[in-house]
Parts: structure tokens; sequence; C-alpha cells
């Protein structure tokens, strides 16, 4: 694929450039509680607008029904950008109507602007061929060139990750770029012992790259909510936590290939449990009690890693050249329930490996529990591309960004 530094080199002073970003940003309201996507999308939009283009920025946020929804608007991921940038950055008040065509015909070289959020029309998220291709026809309107750096969509088929770039010049940004290159050093440039840690709520979501892993990696960390489909597929008790029973037949399997294989799957020896879920809004005490994973009582729910889970699992990252880790170790929201998702970052924060954190929950898990992001290899934006990749899927974004 050709990558922005092409596009920088024939010049783009004067030209109206489509940039598909990744502006998912979590809010409280009206308030961003972490821009990591968008400090993500900087340096393409900046090399952009400092080359004179007239930059416009497009994306997702959360789920509407593809109509407008005030609780989804961009708006807050505008300002924002804006903020970052040191500059005005103009928005539009919808997506391809008479708001987005007088921002866009209004901007100067070296400008930038934000279209509201593309889920407002239907078009966007279509399964219909005809009614995506119609959006992308009028999004492509809008431009003369397009720039795919929304690293956290293209797994997705929808109107501006796969329709448009086949309407327009395309390039991958900066982003992108950096992504694919990293995902490959996870795949077809492997430096062993590979690692990878795995965590989050259910392993229904993981099974497929599970599947590839155990072909790929050395060793496998479990932990999360989906750690209790395994200990319960070890013949453990595991008392009211997460599971999902009918996954058990899969995960048994898996178990029984990686010991023939000589892949070591790792499970807790230990977990932090409680009789209810916390309160992640009061962040109130919690009291947990910590119990042997083969000893949870059957009114418990298992919450976390325990503490010699933690140094087990620190030892087990503690020789690898490449580690990959997606899923939090246990409800980290909650600061009784923090330490071993604190643990495994830590681990990769001294390893000295090449180390990737896996987008989604445990990127945010990395900035809300006060890691310096640079002491890692690489922070994904997007959790579930990274996945899609490493399961060998074929990714619609990326593979539109191909000549």
């Amino acid at each position: 694929m050709k990558t922005i530094d092409e596009l920088l080199s024939e010049g783009v002073a004067g030209k109206r450039v489509f940039v598909r970003a990744d502006l998912n940003v979590p809010l409280d309201g009206t308030t961003i509680t972490d821009d990591g996507r968008i400090r993500a999308v900087l340096p393409t939009v900046k090399a952009l607008a400092e080359a004179g283009a007239r930059v416009i920025v497009a994306s997702h946020l959360g789920r509407p029904k593809g109509a407008p929804d005030p609780a989804f608007s961009l708006a807050p991921a505008a300002a924002r950008l804006g903020e970052l940038l040191g500059a005005d950055v103009a928005f539009a008040t919808d997506t391809v109507g008479d708001s987005a065509q007088g921002v866009v015909a209004g901007l100067a070289d070296g400008q930038v602007a934000v279209v509201e959020n593309l889920r407002f029309n239907a078009g966007e998220t279509s399964k219909d061929d005809a009614e995506r291709a119609a959006f992308a026809d009028r999004l492509a309107a809008l431009a003369d060139v397009y720039v795919g750096d929304g690293f956290g969509a293209v797994h997705r088929k929808h109107a501006s990750v796969y329709d448009l770039p086949a309407r327009l010049p395309h390039y991958a940004g900066h982003l992108i770029a950096t992504e694919v290159g990293v995902l490959k050093k996870l795949t077809d440039d492997v430096r062993r012992p590979y690692v990878v840690a795995l965590g989050g709520a259910k392993v229904s979501d993981k099974l497929a790259v599970i599947d590839q892993l155990l072909a790929k990696a050395d060793r496998l960390l479990i932990g999360g909510g989906m750690a209790y489909t395994f200990l319960k597929a070890k013949g453990y008790e595991v008392g009211i936590s997460l599971l999902q029973e009918d996954q058990i037949p899969a995960v048994t399997e898996y178990l029984e290939r990686a010991e023939k294989s000589g892949v070591e799957i790792v499970l807790p020896v230990d977990v932090l449990v409680a009789s209810e879920f916390p309160d992640l809004k009061t962040k109130a005490p919690a009291h947990p009690t910590t119990v042997a994973a083969d000893a949870i009582p059957a009114d418990q729910e298992g919450l976390d890693i325990g503490p010699e889970t933690r140094k087990l699992y620190a030892s087990k990252l503690a020789d690898a050249a490449t580690v990959f880790w997606n899923g939090p170790m246990g409800v980290f929201e909650h600061p009784d329930y923090a330490e071993g998702t604190k643990a495994v970052a830590q681990a990769l924060v001294d390893s000295k490996g090449f180390t990737v954190v896996g987008g989604g929950d445990s990127a945010a898990a990395v900035r809300t529990l006060g890691f310096d992001e640079t002491a890692f290899g690489h922070i994904s934006t997007g959790g579930g591309a990274s996945l899609e990749y490493l399961e060998g899927k074929t990714l619609p974004g990326l593979a539109a960004l191909e000549d």
C-alpha cells in the first residue's frame, strides 16, 4: 500500500484530503476520559496541514442507530483535536450535508475540519452494498485524496473504510503504517520466546486468536473473566464467576492441543473473590479475599488474579523476546481489583523484549493506571482489529488501501 510519505512527496498543497481517523473516544457526558486515539492521529493530521492540505477528518463514535444522536456527537473530539493541534478546527454538524459542504468549501490551505459522526448516516454501516456505495459517493465528493488512518475500524466493511478508498487516490496514514509494521513482527518476523497475555471478559471473543496462537506462541497467560472458563474446563469450582459453559469443549480441546504441541498455557493459581461485583462509580471498598484458583467458594465471584499469580505471570514474561498483551487481568477500573492488570503492565515495562499492548481495555488500563506510554514498544489503537489480524483474517480497511 502507498503511504502518506509518498503522498507528501507528491505535494498536497491546496488539495482536500479526507482522513478517516478513529476518534471513538470514551465520554463521560461531553468530557473525554481518554484522548489516546485523538493523539494517535495527530502525526498524520499535522503533516498534512503543515504541507498545505485542506484536511477533512472523519470518524465514528459509539453505536448510534444510523441517525443523529447528540450523545454521540464528535464535537468534543473536534474541540480536543484543536487543542492538541494548537489551531482552530472547524466542525460540521452533519456528515455530507449543507454544513459539511460549507465547512469544507471554507477551508484554506493548512486548515483542518471535522465532520459529524459518520454513523449518523445509515449508509456508513449498511450491509446493503448499494446504500453503502451511495454514502461513499457523497463522501468522495468532499475530497480529492483519501488517507486511511483509523486502525481501530479497519476490520469493518463500512463505507468510509472500505468503499470510499476505491473512489479516490488512497494512502495509509502514519498510524496504520505503524500498526501494520508492528503486527508483522507478531506474525511474520517473531523473535522468541513469544509470550501472549490474554484477558478480558469473554473467552468466546478470543477463541479464534487462541487457535492461531497455538501454532505461533511459546506461552499463553490467561486472566480476566475468560480465565474462569479455562479453570472450569480443568474441573475446578468457579462459584458465580463469569463463565461461558458453551465454550468449555473448545477450551478443553485447546488445552489438549497446547500440551501436545509444547505450548505452555498458564492459568491463575489464586484469585481475588467477593460475593458481588464492585461499584465502579463510587469505587467504594470491595473487601475481596484471596483464595486458591481450585478453591473458589460457590457463592463468590473471581474478579482479579491473586498475588501469587501476579508473581507467576511476571516470571513467565521476564524472558520474553516478544510480548503481546490484550485484555485486563481483572476489574481494573476498581482499585481493589487493579493489581493484576498493573502487575502485567509492569512486567511489560520491565521486559527487555518487544512489547505490544493490544488496544481496547488494555490500552485504557495502561493510561488509567498511570504508566508511561513510551515504556512500551507499541500501544495499539485497535483491539478488535489487532486480534482479527492475528487470527489471519483479511481486514477490509487494509485491503481497500492496497493497490
